[in-house]
């Protein structure tokens, strides 16, 4: 998620275990250990590749955040020496927000290596779009009124009805993906299209409104679906996409890693004398937002080179059009 809201949440968190005892400094410190995980995107991981599926890696494990949390312990009792007699508080406070950034990440589509360094596999449920308001608005006004109010019993009350509230949003996001689920899949059976890699996940700050994506041999389908549709068959548009580039290419690392880590959600285009994969899950056609050069089209010959992140296409004006979407069936983009 983005930045805002893991601060907040951090702080929610930590105000919720430890506020109590120790104040102001509880929500100060989830607050930072909130956004602490996402400190990786300042470590160069030597391409543009590897820092995009690097991203979320060893600094979101949960192993290794478990690791780290009796040192972050013992670096807040050292400030904090009066807080001493709270020191399971804080232990479990710790924790908790390192663990509740990483999951609530994992639930993003970009995908979060929560087990590393067992394994790389890239948890990415996709059932909450990276910045959603629904989920952040009732944690950030919780927090604020802990923060201003002069009555501390108001103030983690407020705190704790912003967690419940943020908490069963993303109940909610879970359940109506699987409803989704089920209307995609039937009309994707319906229409004789494939089902075997499927994405589906909300489009940008709302969980009204969904994207679906199922990838075929020679392209991909994109179709749109909202809750408040009275048809449940959902319409598909194919993308064409070389995916037999991909194939020959594919003992270059950055093809390699690329495949792996959208879970086989991309597409390959020849732009220019570029060959350039994108990843399809985040971003609208065609404006994705993570694009690659991995290919140089020249003489007839395809030859890697070093990758090199592509510029995205960006319409905001198609925010608009999703928004019509959500309520208006008939709208098509």
């Amino acid at each position: 998620m983005d930045s805002i809201t893991q601060l907040t949440l951090g702080a929610a968190v930590s105000e919720a275990i430890v506020g109590k005892h120790v104040g102001r400094k509880a929500a100060a410190w989830g607050a930072f250990l909130g956004t602490f995980p996402d400190l990786d995107v300042f470590i160069p991981m030597g391409n543009p590749v590897a820092d995009f599926v690097y991203h979320r890696s060893f600094s979101h494990s949960l192993i290794v955040l478990a690791a780290l949390t009796p040192l972050w312990t013992w670096i807040i009792l050292r400030i904090h020496k009066n807080s001493a007699p709270w020191k399971q508080k804080w232990t479990l406070a710790v924790l908790a927000v390192f663990f509740t950034h990483a999951l609530l990440d994992s639930l993003t589509i970009y995908g979060t290596q929560i087990f590393w360094p067992i394994t790389r596999y890239p948890v990415s449920i996709g059932s909450m779009f990276i910045v959603d308001p629904g989920y952040t608005v009732p944690l950030l006004l919780g927090v604020l009124i802990y923060l201003i109010s002069r009555k501390p019993s108001l103030g983690a009350r407020a705190n704790s009805i912003g967690l419940v509230l943020s908490t069963a949003y993303l109940i909610w996001s879970l359940g109506v993906q699987q409803f989704v689920k089920h209307r995609a899949v039937a009309s994707l059976e319906k229409a004789g299209l494939p089902v075997e890699t499927l994405m589906i996940t909300p489009t940008p700050f709302n969980t009204l409104l969904w994207r679906l994506v199922s990838v075929g041999d020679d392209g991909y389908h994109v179709g749109y679906t909202s809750i408040f549709d009275e048809s449940s068959e959902v319409s598909f548009r194919k993308i064409p996409s070389r995916y037999d580039i991909a194939h020959q290419l594919r003992d270059h690392p950055p093809v390699a890693e690329l495949t792996r880590f959208t879970h086989g959600l991309y597409s390959v285009d020849l732009v220019g004398i570029n060959w350039v994969i994108s990843d399809i899950r985040m971003g609208v056609e065609p404006g994705y937002v993570f694009q690659f050069a991995i290919a140089r089209q020249e003489d007839g010959q395809i030859t890697p080179i070093p990758p090199e992140r592509q510029q995205p296409r960006r319409d905001l004006s198609r925010l608009g059009i999703l928004f019509d979407r959500i309520f208006d069936e008939s709208v098509s983009f």
